[in-house]
């Protein structure tokens, strides 16, 4: 695979964050009277917009989020992650070796990337190239936002690979027209998740930054 641009999704890719996310975000809703199984959000939220994620409970569970709730649980995953978060194993290896342009899409607000990186220190080693998904109509799984970065860049779309590890993600990339790399080393990752995201389409599935970098000739 020699792509002209590598595009990294966050979390759970650039920093292991989905699971304190998770934690963080079920937590609140339980304090808000919800009742909530332990693996609910891990299993439906992950890769979706927070604005996605928050319908989606609404819908699922016929149940309003109030501002309250919001509130307290962006809150409560900033507190988590200034105490637990950590870059995932390896990333900052494979950005020393990366030759190839690079940038980030992500489904997280642009105030939240900034501060997670930011903690992690990869902001400044990724920036100005982070996109949002507050920056196009459509999150993921829609294409929407993998065209935009690719389209910021200047490259087009089949030229671009693609590292995510959410379903969404890997769904919206593949209708992007970019090649995927389905990564699993994430904390948060379940068994069977690397057949799942080969069966959305991904090109390949690895569970290390290592394997990613062989595969990026990096």
């Amino acid at each position: 695979m020699t792509p002209n641009l590598v595009i990294f999704d966050c979390d759970g890719v650039l920093i292991d964050s989905e699971h304190l996310g998770c934690i963080a975000e079920t937590r609140v809703f339980r304090r808000h009277g919800l009742d909530m199984a332990d693996d609910f959000i891990v299993n439906h939220c992950i890769g979706l917009s927070f604005k996605s994620s928050m319908k989606l409970v609404e819908d699922h569970f016929n149940w309003t989020v109030t501002e309250a709730c919001i509130a307290d649980i962006v809150a409560e995953t900033k507190h988590v992650f200034e105490t637990e978060l950590t870059a995932i194993s390896g990333i900052a290896d494979l950005l020393d070796a990366l030759t190839l342009p690079r940038c980030v899409a992500s489904s997280s607000a642009p105030e939240r990337l900034q501060h997670s990186l930011g903690l992690v220190g990869l902001y400044d080693r990724l920036a100005p190239h982070i996109f949002s998904a507050t920056m196009v109509e459509n999150g993921k799984p829609a294409p929407d936002l993998f065209l935009y970065a690719a389209r910021r860049m200047g490259h087009a779309p089949g030229s671009c690979v693609v590292i995510e590890d959410s379903i969404a993600g890997v769904t919206a990339a593949k209708a992007a027209g970019m090649h995927v790399i389905g990564f699993t080393g994430g904390s948060h990752v379940l068994p069977g998740l690397g057949a799942r995201l080969r069966q959305t389409g991904a090109d390949a599935v690895v569970g290390d930054m290592q394997e990613v970098a062989r595969i990026l000739g990096a």
